[in-house]
């Protein structure tokens, strides 16, 4: 079986940032996520590979038989855009998408240029619709 290559490291998130983020705009954004997220979700920030900053975790198991841990919530700062790993595909997620800014969807994230562009309430909804479908789907970090 093939190894996950996204785990959980013992980088320090803020050296990642100050290191790979060069963007002044960006980086203020990266520290406001990291702050709401931790607000949210009730756990520090980790990273997760090498660019995947990541809050609590969860464990999944696919059919296939497949299985690995992955960050409850994350993101990335990448050159381009965010890649926001907060989304779980509900009813209520799809909804609160109609509202949310400027942003493309991904298949597993959703792409955003700047956290001006996107309605920072329906984030934090985001985020904690996802948080309760995994406490309801997978062995989950935010039921301790």
């Amino acid at each position: 079986m093939a190894k996950n290559k996204t785990t959980e490291t013992e980088v320090d998130v803020t050296e990642f940032v100050e290191s790979y983020v060069d963007n002044i705009q960006k980086k203020a954004d990266t520290y406001k996520l990291i702050e709401l997220i931790s607000e949210w979700s009730g756990f520090e920030p980790k990273m997760w590979g090498p660019t995947i900053i990541g809050f609590g975790s969860y464990h999944y198991k696919y059919a296939s038989g497949h299985e690995g841990d992955a960050p409850m919530l994350g993101f990335s700062p990448r050159k381009a855009q965010f890649s926001l790993y907060v989304y779980s595909q509900t009813a209520k997620s799809e909804r609160l998408l109609k509202d949310f800014g400027k942003f493309k969807m991904g298949k597993a994230c959703i792409y955003v240029k700047k956290l001006s562009d996107i309605d920072i309430p329906i984030l934090a909804q985001l985020c904690s619709e996802s948080i309760q479908y995994l406490n309801e789907h997978h062995e989950c970090a935010c039921r301790h």
